[in-house]
This record gives C-alpha cells, structure tokens and sequence, in this order.
C-alpha cells in the first residue's frame, strides 16, 4: 500500500539506498514510476504493507515501511532488495554498497570509498564538521532528526 512519505509515523521502519552518483532527469522520472508500482504492491506474507518513499538530493532512495499495519518479514525485504538490484542493473548504479561515503562539500554532494574518506579525513581535507549522510538510522524520527549531521555525530566522527 503506497502512501506519501511525509505521512508515515515516526517510528516507521527506514532503508536509505545511497546512489553512486546523482540520478539522471531521465531516470528521476523513471525511478519513482518503478518505486510506485514496487510499492503499491509489496506485500509481506500476502497482507499489504504501507510505505512510502522518497528521492533526496538526486541520489538517495528512502523507503520508510510504517509497521503498526504489518511488519516487513524476510521475503519482503528479499523483495525490496532485489528490486534495488534491478534498478542497479537498469541504470547502471550502486546503490547497495554500504562501505561508501557521501558527504556534503557546500551544496554538492560528493561520494567516497571508505578508505578515501579515512584518507582525506588524515589529510584534514574532511573535518569532525563535515555533513555526512549517516544512512543506518533506523527510524524516520532518526532520518528526519540523525541523517544529514556533521561527522562527529556520527559513526564517521571515528576517523576524524
């Protein structure tokens, strides 16, 4: 059961999929028709599931599954992730490969491998002040309040 994102509770259940690059015009017209129909139609065990989902700065897809109706089980989620892996195939992008960084350098976002953030962050040219992404919030009240913080809020503040 597709609803808008913005209505899910708070505590609603979050995949953040972090895309290797931004998306095309193109494909941020396609993605959502294919995210609507995957949605529409996700279902655990046969009962309805009701999610949203929504695109961010170009290059993150955000699927929130609000679990008071149903809980996702491990086909369901099966289900998600090789919908990913198609759009992956698709278009030619990662968007599973949680050992990158994105970061926001102004208004651009940029995006690493793990091992050139450390990197960078020994080379001073990331700080404990940098924005990053902390894509393994679990919850929208995490995603809405934990997501987009500077790296010392956050699992990356490790490196700095």
């Amino acid at each position: 059961m597709l609803v808008d994102f913005n209505t899910l509770s708070n505590d609603s259940r979050i995949w953040i999929y972090q895309g290797s690059r931004s998306f095309s015009k193109e494909e941020l017209i396609d993605i959502p028709k294919a995210l609507d129909i995957f949605i529409a139609d996700w279902t655990a065990h046969g009962s309805d599931l009701k999610a949203g989902y929504e695109i961010r700065y170009n290059r993150f897809i955000v699927i929130g599954l609000d679990q008071s109706l149903n809980k996702a089980s491990g086909c369901s989620i099966d289900a998600s992730v090789h919908f990913i892996q198609a759009l992956e195939k698709k278009y030619n992008i990662e968007l599973l490969d949680k050992m990158n960084v994105s970061y926001k350098q102004g208004e651009f976002i940029a995006y690493k491998t793990l091992v050139e953030f450390k990197k960078m962050a020994k080379q001073k040219a990331v700080s404990k002040n940098t924005i990053v992404f902390n894509n393994l919030v679990n919850n929208k009240q995490e995603y809405l309040e934990h997501w987009e913080v500077p790296a010392s809020e956050s699992w990356h503040g490790r490196f700095m």
